[in-house]
């Protein structure tokens, strides 16, 4: 009862962590602090980006055009000494998301389904919202308290420890990118349209832009679905909370459509090549790289600086065995484009696949530098591994292995073959138990992904809690298949069942087999 009790004590500090929130003034629940806060928009805002597509980087005046019109309406928030930035994503799924922090992105997909200036504020003010009322750090905080509940239900019922309390802020650590709850999003409207009145825009362009959601979700624009709708899900409920307040505020403000229809100008015009993008997607999908290529050609006919149809038009050419333009084509993405990850990525692989690791490793590492994906992390486990960097190899494994893949299973396998050397046990578990002969048996279990040879196991007979009467060196089986089980009989007598107890068993080598 102790352990649950120190636990529920613990519970009852954290549920006592509130903090007032900055835009309504109301008492929250918040375990995050600013610091921490501003930490994690931070160190997550570029791999963000680069995850979602990297910067678009066509049309430049476009980044400083929305950055303006965010920092204008940043400056009316309720937090303007955040360190707000504003982005435009490469990427034709409309959405826009905050971070913590203020750091908020918006995709070149969503400028297109926007009319005015005006729109784009209302889309920018209720990201600031998000932020400047900590929305991301109470679904972090949310989510830590259910990780508290789960191990309280835990220890309750097994009356386990609780040494992993320090890891639950992990629990939260991407809530921000959670859908948001409904009260979050009536909340990013309906400051948000103060914001931009504040900032001397029309905010009945807020309720215009509801009801052009409304709409495209009822006629159920896939590209919508899943991407702005998933975390900003619209309802007619809320075209009527914004329509209400629209008709408390001054009316009238600053709507610029010709303004806003010359800086996306470049964006409507390249509209027919990303178009083709998604087609040429479907058909790399589909298995039919000859299809996709088309489509790639009327995409590059229209902007060739695009690098990602470059490294379209090079995972066309490998799936058709053409390595040669493959990796030419990779190679001409990153001339295009030298701060996304995926085109180094690419031509890393196939060529460390070529056998040209010296020259693969270069483009690997660049690709963990911008984003550290399960991919770049195994075949730089690879490389560390051939070049005996067995620990460096190892830390590589471990990120790989997070991926529910079959390249996260091979990396689960490598990491397994280098700590069978040096903690056998954490892959080859065993149990003593009583056989139906009334003597001592152990049974081991290969968990390792691979198959083990020359198991040797370590038997342990304790004379109290902390003294030890004997120890014995088992010999395991010959050869234990991944995934299969062996017994070994002790000999040893048990007077009774309770007598188990007194033996501890664990395994102390076992040798990988290729």
């Amino acid at each position: 009862m102790l352990k649950v009790n120190s636990l529920v004590v613990f519970l009852v500090t954290l549920l006592s962590g509130c903090a007032v929130n900055p835009v309504t003034g109301e008492k929250e629940l918040s375990l995050i602090s600013t610091e921490q806060e501003l930490a994690i928009g931070s160190q997550q805002y570029e791999p963000s980006q680069q995850a979602q597509g990297g910067r678009y980087y066509i049309d430049p005046q476009i980044q400083t055009y929305v950055s303006d019109i965010g920092q204008k309406l940043a400056a009316h928030s309720d937090r303007p000494g955040l360190p707000y930035e504003f982005v435009v994503l490469n990427n034709p799924v409309p959405n826009a998301w905050a971070l913590p922090g203020g750091k908020i992105a918006i995709n070149s997909g969503l400028l297109l389904h926007l009319e005015d200036e005006a729109q784009l504020a209302a889309v920018l003010a209720h990201e600031i919202v998000h932020a400047a009322a900590r929305h991301g750090a109470s679904q972090m905080s949310r989510g830590v308290l259910m990780g508290v509940g789960a191990q309280v239900a835990t220890i309750a019922a097994s009356n386990a420890g609780y040494g992993g309390l320090g890891n639950f802020a992990q629990l939260g650590a991407q809530a921000w990118m959670a859908r948001y709850g409904r009260e979050d999003e009536l909340e990013s409207d309906r400051y948000g349209m103060e914001y931009m009145q504040r900032a001397g825009y029309d905010p009945y362009a807020a309720v215009e832009l509801q009801e052009t959601f409304v709409k495209l979700n009822q006629n159920r624009q896939q590209d919508f679905i899943s991407g702005l709708f998933a975390s900003h899900p619209p309802s007619q409920e809320r075209v009527n909370r914004n329509r209400e307040k629209a008709a408390t505020l001054p009316g009238g403000g600053v709507r610029n459509r010709d303004r806003y229809q010359r800086e996306i100008a470049q964006l409507k015009k390249d509209q027919p090549a990303y178009e083709a993008q998604g087609k040429a997607i479907e058909a790399l999908n589909d298995k039919d790289p000859r299809r996709a290529l088309s489509h790639l050609d009327k995409a590059v006919a229209i902007q060739p600086r695009e690098g990602y149809f470059w490294e379209l038009r090079g995972h066309a050419w490998k799936m058709l065995d053409d390595n040669a333009r493959a990796e030419q084509a990779f190679s001409t993405a990153i001339e295009k484009n030298r701060d996304y990850f995926s085109h180094y990525l690419a031509r890393g692989v196939i060529r460390y696949e070529q056998g040209r690791k010296s020259q693969a490793v270069a483009d690997l590492q660049r690709s963990y530098e911008l984003l550290p994906t399960p991919t770049a992390s195994y075949y730089l486990g690879e490389y560390n591994r051939a070049k005996g960097n067995l620990d460096q190899a190892l830390g590589f494994y471990q990120q790989a292995a997070q991926a529910d893949s079959e390249l996260g299973q091979k990396a689960r396998q490598q990491m397994a073959i280098l700590e069978l050397g040096q903690a056998p046990h954490k892959y080859l578990p065993t149990r003593p138990y009583v056989g139906k002969d009334g003597t001592l048996w152990v049974v081991v279990q290969n968990n390792a992904g691979v198959a083990v040879a020359d198991v040797e196991l370590q038997l342990v007979e304790m004379a109290g809690a902390f003294a030890v009467a004997r120890r014995t060196t088992l010999n395991g089986p010959a050869r234990l298949a991944a995934g299969e089980q062996a017994v070994i009989r002790t000999g040893i007598p048990l007077a009774d069942s309770d007598a188990i107890g007194r033996f501890r068993t664990r395994v102390m080598a076992a040798k990988p087999l290729p």
